[in-house]
């Protein structure tokens, strides 16, 4: 599409076969982007600090340790479970 506006007529084929090919450009980086923030060494450093931040915060906060253990492991559960969202996503995008 130009960089004059317009008016985007949804049934022009031309259209929709210049929208596709631009969302087809796109996209790809964008995921891979995503995933390179998730699987990156960086972000694994980031998360070992975010987990050993969260831990200390709680026990500093009064916690008992067994219980700022299990509230640790917790939250490093629900980080790795949005990374395995993300590689899964990775991977049905691949056989797709």
């Amino acid at each position: 599409m130009s960089s004059k506006r317009r008016h985007w007529d949804p049934e022009s084929p031309e259209e929709i076969a210049e929208l596709l090919d631009t969302i087809s450009d796109k996209i790809p980086s964008l995921i891979r982007g995503i995933m390179e923030s998730f699987f990156s060494p960086e972000a694994a450093s980031n998360m070992g600090k975010a987990v050993a931040e969260f831990r200390k915060t709680l026990i500093e906060g009064g916690i008992s340790e067994d219980e700022a253990m299990e509230m640790t492991r917790e939250y490093l559960r629900t980080l790795t479970n949005w990374q395995g969202m993300m590689r899964e996503a990775r991977t049905r995008s691949h056989r797709e």
